[in-house]
């Protein structure tokens, strides 16, 4: 089972948006930070802060990975053709666990982690428990049979709050990997700034 350290909303209250579109996010109640010093006013925000929230939203976004994964995606984003924002988002829409996701396997990106350590998914046939697994276009990720009647995936598969993106083909409880997105294809509910998170990790 994956461990969360945290309270996956308290990202949501620190950052002052709602992250991951939830409706349930604490932020469509109170828009002011968490603690007892939520509430105070807020100063000007460096460069160095900027950039320092651009980065923790978006690797919040993708659940629970670590930091010194992170940094290696970005460093293989660096080492790739184009732009190196728009390579990490690809790497990061690449992982089977937020493929998953986008392809409403399960209602949140957490969820899909746990999904995969239990055993629930086949990677091209195969069982697979890897969250961070990257997939190649043509990849086929498939809900096992013996997994489709659980609640939580009937009610994702049901659920009107989110649309399966383009690069994502999805065909009953299966899902086709078609191709690596750009980032204006990606449906966050805020907006994601990778060139910041770029200047972070470049500083």
């Amino acid at each position: 089972m994956t461990k969360r350290i945290q309270a996956k909303h308290k990202l949501d209250r620190r950052m002052g948006e709602n992250i991951w579109g939830r409706p349930k996010s604490p932020v469509n109640i109170r828009e002011y930070g968490p603690g007892q010093h939520g509430q105070r006013r807020r100063g000007k925000i460096s460069d160095y802060g900027i950039q320092l929230r651009a980065k923790q939203k978006l690797k919040g976004y993708y659940g629970n990975i670590q930091e010194k994964h992170f940094r290696n995606l970005y460093k293989m984003a660096a080492q790739q053709k184009g732009d190196t924002g728009e390579n990490l988002i690809g790497l990061l829409e690449s992982r089977i666990d937020a493929i998953i996701y986008r392809a409403k396997f399960v209602p949140t990106v957490f969820a899909a982690r746990q999904f995969l350590n239990h055993g629930h998914i086949l990677l091209n046939g195969k069982k697979h428990t890897i969250p961070s697994a990257r997939l190649q276009p043509g990849d086929v990720v498939e809900i096992r049979h013996k997994s489709r009647e659980i609640p939580m995936v009937i009610e994702a598969l049901n659920s009107p709050e989110r649309d399966v993106p383009e690069y994502v083909a999805r065909e009953g409880y299966k899902a086709t990997f078609v191709r690596v997105p750009h980032l204006d294809e990606v449906p966050y509910p805020v907006i994601m700034e990778p060139h910041l998170v770029v200047e972070f990790y470049s500083r």
